[in-house]
Protein backbone atom coordinates (compact mmCIF):
# COMPACT_ATOMS: atom_id res chain seq x y z
CA UNK A 1 0.00 0.00 0.00
CA UNK A 2 1.32 3.21 -0.70
CA UNK A 3 0.35 6.80 1.27
CA UNK A 4 -0.66 9.35 -1.26
CA UNK A 5 -1.13 12.81 -0.64
CA UNK A 6 -3.56 15.09 -2.19
CA UNK A 7 -2.44 18.86 -4.03
CA UNK A 8 -1.27 20.29 -1.33
CA UNK A 9 1.00 18.16 0.25
CA UNK A 10 -1.53 16.96 3.44
CA UNK A 11 -1.79 12.58 3.83
CA UNK A 12 -5.50 11.06 3.36
CA UNK A 13 -5.38 9.52 6.69
CA UNK A 14 -2.85 8.26 9.15
CA UNK A 15 -2.47 4.99 7.59
CA UNK A 16 -1.63 6.01 4.57
CA UNK A 17 1.45 8.03 6.18
CA UNK A 18 2.39 5.18 8.06
CA UNK A 19 2.82 3.22 4.85
CA UNK A 20 5.05 5.47 3.71
CA UNK A 21 7.00 5.76 6.79
CA UNK A 22 7.09 1.66 6.24
CA UNK A 23 8.68 2.50 2.90
CA UNK A 24 10.93 5.32 3.69
CA UNK A 25 12.23 2.56 6.63
CA UNK A 26 12.84 -0.22 4.13
CA UNK A 27 14.48 1.83 1.51
CA UNK A 28 17.40 3.25 4.46
CA UNK A 29 17.27 0.06 5.89
CA UNK A 30 18.00 -2.50 3.49
CA UNK A 31 21.81 -3.36 3.68
CA UNK A 32 22.98 -1.98 0.56
CA UNK A 33 21.47 1.79 1.54
CA UNK A 34 23.14 1.59 4.41
CA UNK A 35 26.58 0.23 2.89
CA UNK A 36 26.05 3.09 0.24
CA UNK A 37 25.16 5.48 2.66
CA UNK A 38 28.30 5.04 4.97
CA UNK A 39 31.06 4.64 1.58
CA UNK A 40 29.41 8.15 0.57
CA UNK A 41 30.00 9.73 4.10
CA UNK A 42 33.45 9.95 3.17
CA UNK A 43 32.71 11.83 0.19
CA UNK A 44 31.91 11.97 -3.50
CA UNK A 45 32.59 8.93 -4.99
CA UNK A 46 32.32 7.41 -8.42
CA UNK A 47 29.95 4.29 -9.57
CA UNK A 48 33.10 1.86 -10.07
CA UNK A 49 34.67 3.42 -6.92
CA UNK A 50 31.43 2.45 -5.14
CA UNK A 51 31.23 -0.73 -6.28
CA UNK A 52 34.84 -2.02 -5.35
CA UNK A 53 34.28 -0.56 -2.26
CA UNK A 54 31.08 -2.59 -1.76
CA UNK A 55 31.80 -5.62 -1.68
CA UNK A 56 29.49 -8.25 -2.86
CA UNK A 57 27.74 -5.74 -4.40
CA UNK A 58 26.49 -6.05 -8.43
CA UNK A 59 25.94 -3.37 -10.62
CA UNK A 60 22.26 -3.55 -11.37
CA UNK A 61 21.93 -3.63 -7.40
CA UNK A 62 24.54 -0.33 -6.87
CA UNK A 63 22.59 1.22 -9.34
CA UNK A 64 19.20 0.25 -8.10
CA UNK A 65 20.29 1.56 -4.90
CA UNK A 66 21.56 4.57 -6.43
CA UNK A 67 18.77 5.73 -8.13
CA UNK A 68 16.75 4.99 -5.00
CA UNK A 69 18.50 6.96 -2.65
CA UNK A 70 18.74 10.11 -5.27
CA UNK A 71 15.04 9.62 -5.96
CA UNK A 72 14.29 9.81 -2.01
CA UNK A 73 16.47 13.01 -1.53
CA UNK A 74 19.71 11.05 0.67
CA UNK A 75 22.17 11.41 -2.48
CA UNK A 76 23.10 13.45 -5.48
CA UNK A 77 24.17 12.29 -8.64
CA UNK A 78 26.51 14.99 -11.25
CA UNK A 79 27.56 14.56 -14.37
CA UNK A 80 30.78 16.16 -15.05
CA UNK A 81 31.22 17.87 -18.89
CA UNK A 82 34.18 15.51 -19.35
CA UNK A 83 34.77 12.72 -22.23
CA UNK A 84 33.69 10.36 -21.44
CA UNK A 85 31.33 11.88 -18.69
CA UNK A 86 32.53 11.48 -15.19
CA UNK A 87 29.49 10.91 -12.84
CA UNK A 88 29.93 11.33 -9.14
CA UNK A 89 27.69 10.41 -6.12
CA UNK A 90 27.03 12.26 -2.43
CA UNK A 91 25.31 12.59 -0.05
CA UNK A 92 23.04 15.30 0.35
CA UNK A 93 22.52 17.63 3.39
CA UNK A 94 19.42 14.95 4.12
CA UNK A 95 21.98 11.95 3.55
CA UNK A 96 24.38 13.86 6.08
CA UNK A 97 21.81 13.69 8.57
CA UNK A 98 20.76 10.04 7.87
CA UNK A 99 24.99 9.37 8.05
CA UNK A 100 24.46 10.40 11.83
CA UNK A 101 21.73 8.00 12.78
CA UNK A 102 23.51 4.88 10.64
CA UNK A 103 26.70 5.65 12.47
CA UNK A 104 24.72 5.43 15.71
CA UNK A 105 23.30 2.14 14.57
CA UNK A 106 26.53 0.60 13.43
CA UNK A 107 28.21 1.82 16.71
CA UNK A 108 25.37 0.16 18.86
CA UNK A 109 25.86 -3.05 16.57
CA UNK A 110 29.60 -3.47 17.19
CA UNK A 111 28.75 -2.73 21.41
CA UNK A 112 26.11 -5.46 21.34
CA UNK A 113 27.75 -8.17 18.94
CA UNK A 114 29.25 -10.64 21.41
CA UNK A 115 25.76 -10.33 23.12
CA UNK A 116 24.04 -10.84 20.10
CA UNK A 117 25.77 -14.09 19.38
CA UNK A 118 25.53 -15.56 23.29
CA UNK A 119 21.93 -15.07 22.50
CA UNK A 120 21.44 -16.55 19.18
CA UNK A 121 23.48 -19.69 20.38
CA UNK A 122 21.48 -20.27 23.50
CA UNK A 123 18.18 -19.25 21.01
CA UNK A 124 19.47 -22.19 18.51
CA UNK A 125 19.90 -24.33 21.35
CA UNK A 126 17.00 -23.96 22.98
CA UNK A 127 14.84 -24.24 19.47
CA UNK A 128 16.77 -27.13 18.02
CA UNK A 129 17.46 -24.58 14.56
CA UNK A 130 19.31 -25.43 11.80
CA UNK A 131 19.52 -22.12 10.07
Amino acid sequence: MRATMDESGNWHTAAERAAFVRDILDRIGDKWSVIVICRLGKGPHRFNELRRASDGITQRMLSSTLRALERDGIVTRTVHPTVPPRVEYALTETGHTLLDVVKALAHWTDQHVDVIRAARADYDQRTHTTD
